[in-house]
């Protein structure tokens, strides 16, 4: 026998846990989750204010009627007055003469007749004094007034949704083309084959050998079809490599000469920014260089992106930071992004009441539990969401103020400390969480930087601040004067910051900067030009 104490992950423990480390998009489908699974869940917006203003209006008599017409009770709403007017009946017949005066307004006010006017399709037979039609020539209906979709004979009215162009994929826009250059069935195949490999860039992922051994065809008939739909729209679309792309886009704007086939040949030495070289195997001088360079960059290294592909989420803060009329810092949680969930107990009351099993009562029970715990894990994490925030602004307020080059260095520890907490829950926190600033919106993680020592023992700086000064000296420094990673150093001992070569050399490579000699090249050769 042994006694012994540990820590038990309960699944409620567990749940909070992962709710801790969720971001805004995936807190929300896990909601909507237990949303469905979960009975006694609602949302806090499911009693839409609207529903409340249409009641009250058709209390007053605004939407009133006989309690059978469109707006009575039995939609959902509420009862109708007896005494008030209504937009039209069962029978279509209208109970005021109101709607003629204002149609034949509307007609003098736009110099035509409405029927030349609005969508004829929404004409019925109340054109005719009779059907179910509201309003008969000019196509406006009762559900046209009230924003719900107006009922045609196919069911479907009009409405934004019919006359917005659905969005096509590059896949669809290349078989619609396929469809008109190419009439052999088993060409129409093969062309078919090797639009589905072609990724959301535009190029072709798997080897034309691979598509014709699964075909069972030859390897020049499925480079042929390839070369049929490389004459697609967009430009450039089912190259197998970057040099094709570009010689499939110059063809077509008939450059593609000799020297630019030495230049699209050799794009290594143009990314090292070897001109001198690339003059020699292109035959130019400076200046055509120059202009064929241009050319090059003015080309669609990813041809199929202008069809997008999968939608773009955009980043919801969780925090919001704000200037204070005093001058301090306000942190706020963002509420658009946190959903609102409710524990429905009046219904879990009536339930269990009328429960006819133990069965029944215990599945309603344990919704109850879950539905508590979440709705406490939610309030949790947000308070420590906030608390973790607002020690972060605490700590780096010279940035907000002053900018990156005032961030301090700072680790989870740090914060973990300071709100009596442990690191994996800062850590936890931080992770796929949004900070809305004066300046911008920035990961959380982005204000946790690694400390660089100063030169004469004074207060350390931060690893980010430490970068932008680098980019900052290299932006500023002359074609003829070209700092070198160990010249970098130098100025920025000069500034008090003790850093090694290596160190700016890493730096320098994250901010996606290239050597000095790649510099000087691209300079001096701007400033041939």
């Amino acid at each position: 026998m042994r006694q012994g104490q540990s820590l038990v992950m309960t699944p409620q423990l567990l749940q909070a846990i992962k709710l801790l480390q969720l971001s805004n998009l995936e807190l929300s489908t896990f909601v909507e989750e237990e949303l469905e699974r979960n009975p006694l869940l609602e949302r806090a917006d499911d009693q839409p204010d609207h529903l409340e203003h249409t009641a009250s209006r058709e209390a007053d008599g605004d939407f009133g009627g006989d309690g059978e017409g469109d707006f009575g009770g039995d939609n959902g709403i509420g009862e109708a007055s007896e005494g008030g007017e209504s937009f039209e009946t069962r029978d279509g017949d209208w109970a005021s003469e109101e709607f003629a005066t204002d149609a034949g307004a509307l007609a003098s006010s736009l110099g035509t007749e409405i029927e030349n006017t609005f969508d004829g399709d929404r004409a019925g037979p109340a054109a005719e004094g009779g059907g179910e039609a509201s309003f008969s020539s000019d196509g406006l209906s009762a559900t046209s007034w009230t924003g719900s979709p107006s009922g045609g004979e196919d069911g479907e009215g009009n409405s934004l949704e019919s006359y917005v162009a659905a969005s096509i994929s590059l896949r669809d826009h290349l078989a619609e083309q396929l469809a008109l250059a190419i009439t052999d069935p088993m060409d129409r195949l093969i062309g078919h084959s090797i639009i589905d490999s072609v990724e959301d860039s535009g190029y072709l992922s798997t080897p034309l050998e691979d598509i014709a051994d699964r075909l069972g065809t030859s390897l020049e008939r499925t480079e042929s079809v390839l070369r049929i739909v490389q004459t697609f729209d967009p430009s450039g679309v089912a190259a197998r490599d970057l040099a094709e792309c570009l010689a499939i886009q110059l063809r077509e704007q008939d450059r593609f000469d000799p020297a630019m086939q030495a230049l699209v040949a050799h794009l290594p030495l143009l990314a090292k920014r070897e001109f001198p070289t690339l003059r020699k195997l292109c035959g130019v001088d400076d200046e055509d260089l120059a202009d064929m360079v241009a050319e090059i960059r003015r080309l669609d290294p990813k041809p199929g992106r202008s069809f997008g592909g999968s939608a773009i989420q955009p980043v919801i803060p969780d925090v919001t930071v704000r200037r204070g009329s005093d001058g301090s810092w306000l942190v706020e949680l963002n509420a658009e992004g946190l959903p609102r969930v409710l524990v429905n107990h009046s219904y879990a009351t009536r339930v269990v009441s009328g429960a006819a099993s133990a069965a029944d009562k215990t599945f309603i029970t344990g919704c109850l539990q879950n539905a508590n715990w979440l709705t406490k894990s939610l309030e949790q994490r947000a308070r420590t969401i906030l608390k973790v925030a607002s020690e972060i602004v605490r700590h780096q307020d010279a940035f907000f103020a002053k900018g990156v080059e005032h961030l301090r260095p700072l680790n989870l520890k740090t914060i973990a400390d300071a709100i009596a907490m442990h690191e994996s829950t800062v850590s936890r926190v931080t992770s796929n969480k949004y900070m809305s600033t004066p300046r911008g919106l920035f990961e959380l993680k982005y204000f946790f930087t690694a400390s660089i020592p100063s030169g004469a023992g004074g207060e350390a700086h931060s690893a980010e601040a430490v970068r932008f000064r680098i980019k900052q000296l290299i932006d500023a420094e002359a074609p003829e004067a070209v700092l070198s990673d160990d010249a970098i150093v130098l100025r920025l001992k000069e500034a008090n910051v003790d850093i090694a070569r290596r160190t700016v050399a890493k730096y320098r490579e994250s901010l996606r900067i290239p050597s000095s000699v790649e510099r000087r090249r691209e300079k001096l050769a701007m400033l041939q030009r």
